[in-house]
């Protein structure tokens, strides 16, 4: 033989068989959806590969080499093996079960749950279950640490892919105890004769602990905490003001929204995932499932 085995495109033993069962590139070409010379030049290259002929051109039509005859029946076990391949890649990607890591701030997360989108989505893919990562933190997904993301603030990383929900829009918020015993701001000027609430050391890279420390670097900071909710209790409970997203604070009847909504602070509402996650089936259901509910969610996330 001329050549090794590994030198000839699999593809052509389509040619050979339909040239076998149907006795002529003709007919071969219809079964195929080819026309005939397609036929004879694919199954020409084949033979040119292997160093043999293949068939044996009559008058009435082709007729298969000793050569060819003696590869026949493994030339079937490949077409059987690609028709197995196939059905089960149709299988797999059909199959819809398994777990989806979705990361987004436990405030959040409660208000979604409230409005029966997670009821509606595992009616929809009983086999699928939505486990929540939550964090105010951002979540790594490239390394695997949750598969979807629901997150507010800059994302400039390309190799992720998102689709725009809403927007974080944030205030000024105290309670009413605090104003009763120690007023409110007018101004952002103000916000520095007044006790703050912020973030502590573990989020100092999220905007409002920049904003806070350029507006108002001299104030006392009555209390810090990890998360938004955290921010939320301390307010609730009189210890000092803070910038709070307008979805939770204007949720709390005791609390008012003493400054904005501050542009600084707005930011972009997404939906992202890694564009290798963005086609497998599981993660495909629970996107998609999400933007056809983004009437639902945008007054949860933007208020």
């Amino acid at each position: 033989m001329a050549h090794t085995p590994q030198d000839f495109d699999w593809d052509d033993l389509k040619h050979l068989l339909a040239v076998a069962r149907h006795g002529s590139s003709l007919a071969a070409g219809r079964a195929l959806g080819l026309d005939q010379s397609t036929v004879q030049r694919r199954l020409a290259e084949l033979e040119r590969r292997f160093g043999q002929p293949l068939v044996q051109r009559q008058p009435t039509g082709y007729r298969l080499t000793e050569f060819g005859q003696a590869l026949l029946p493994y030339a079937q076990k490949v077409e059987d093996a690609v028709a197995q391949f196939k059905q089960r890649l149709a299988t797999v990607a059909s199959e819809v079960t398994g777990t989806v890591r979705v990361t987004c701030p436990e405030p959040i997360v409660n208000r979604i749950i409230q409005t029966g989108l997670i009821d509606r989505f595992h009616a929809r893919y009983p086999a699928l279950l939505v486990q929540f990562v939550m964090s105010d933190k951002y979540i790594d997904l490239l390394q695997g640490e949750a598969d979807v993301a629901l997150r507010s603030g800059d994302t400039d990383d390309g190799e992720l892919l998102g689709r725009k929900l809403g927007d974080s829009i944030w205030a000024v918020y105290a309670s009413r105890s605090y104003i009763d015993r120690h007023g409110q701001p007018t101004t952002i000027d103000e916000l520095a004769q007044h006790a703050l609430v912020g973030f502590d050391d573990t989020m100092a890279k999220h905007r409002i602990v920049q904003w806070l420390r350029k507006v108002a670097p001299n104030a006392t900071m009555a209390a810090r905490s990890s998360s938004v909710l955290g921010l939320i209790y301390s307010v609730k409970a009189g210890i000092g003001i803070a910038p709070l997203p307008l979805a939770l604070g204007d949720a709390e009847p005791d609390l008012v929204r003493v400054l904005g909504p501050v542009p600084e602070l707005s930011r972009i509402w997404r939906l992202l995932t890694t564009r290798e996650l963005r086609h497998t089936p599981r993660v495909a259901a629970f996107f998609d499932f999400v933007v056809e509910e983004i009437e639902t969610l945008r007054p949860i996330i933007t208020g």
